[in-house]
């Protein structure tokens, strides 16, 4: 209905607004990272030197 109260939009743009926001902090803060452990160790290579 074109007609609709304003009151009614309001809370159309508030309740689709806070779903919004749950559904956006939801993937936010449920999304799991597969967290790699580098090592950081030098590898020495010795070089055989052969005159």
């Amino acid at each position: 209905m074109p007609q609709m109260a304003p009151i009614n939009w309001l809370m159309l743009l508030i309740y689709f607004s806070m779903i919004f926001m749950i559904f956006n902090v939801m993937n936010f803060y449920c999304f799991n990272y597969n967290i790699k452990s580098f090592s950081f160790k030098k590898q020495i290579k010795k070089l055989n030197w052969k005159w």
